[in-house]
């Protein structure tokens, strides 16, 4: 089989999938051509590079491979639709982060650290939400649940792994980093 057929095919799977794919879904595409993994790899490696000036890019998320439109004209495609993304609390917002920087974390660590409760809308919403999970219990009095994130908070915010995450450092205040952000008293 041609590399051309190859990078067709990977294009309309990752196109018509609902959900990212990895280099193992791709290949079992390929099962009675006998391609390897690495002949798939170089076809979507090349397809990547086909997408470079293009208004869609392929993107390695945390569950695999998607095609998506490129973060530079994502101003052009919200026009398309009419309702407007969720807002989330500032406390949301608060409370995500320090379990994706801090996990596992407990919801008394996180109320420590905020200093204020947590609310149960919160952690009900980031659940929800398929951003966070209970990882374990921690073995003290009480038994606290602790939390982490999952990847599809990873997928959602377009990383590959935690490591992906910018440091501490970069960030010096939740509206310098994304003014774009309407942190309204929703949750």
């Amino acid at each position: 089989m041609e590399i051309k057929q190859v990078k067709n095919i990977i294009e309309a799977a990752l196109m018509a999938s609902a959900e990212p794919l990895t280099l193992k879904t791709m290949q079992s595409l390929f099962v009675e051509q006998e391609l390897t993994h690495n002949d798939v790899a170089k076809a979507l490696e090349q397809l990547t590079k086909d997408y470079e000036d293009r208004g869609l890019e392929v993107v390695e998320v945390a569950s695999g491979f998607r095609l998506q439109t490129r973060q530079s004209i994502q101003p052009w495609i919200a026009k398309l639709w009419e309702e407007k993304p969720k807002k989330y609390s500032r406390a949301l917002l608060e409370t995500l982060a320090l379990v994706a920087y801090r996990q596992p974390i407990t919801r008394g660590e996180i109320e420590d650290v905020r200093g204020v409760a947590v609310s149960s809308n919160i952690i009900r919403t980031l659940m929800d939400r398929e951003w966070i999970r209970v990882l374990g219990y921690r073995d003290v009095p009480g038994k606290p649940a602790m939390f982490g994130t999952t990847k599809e908070f990873l997928d959602y915010f377009n990383l590959k792994s935690l490591q992906d995450l910018p440091t501490l450092a970069e960030i010096k205040d939740i509206d310098t980093f994304m003014p774009e952000l309407d942190l309204g008293q929703q949750n």
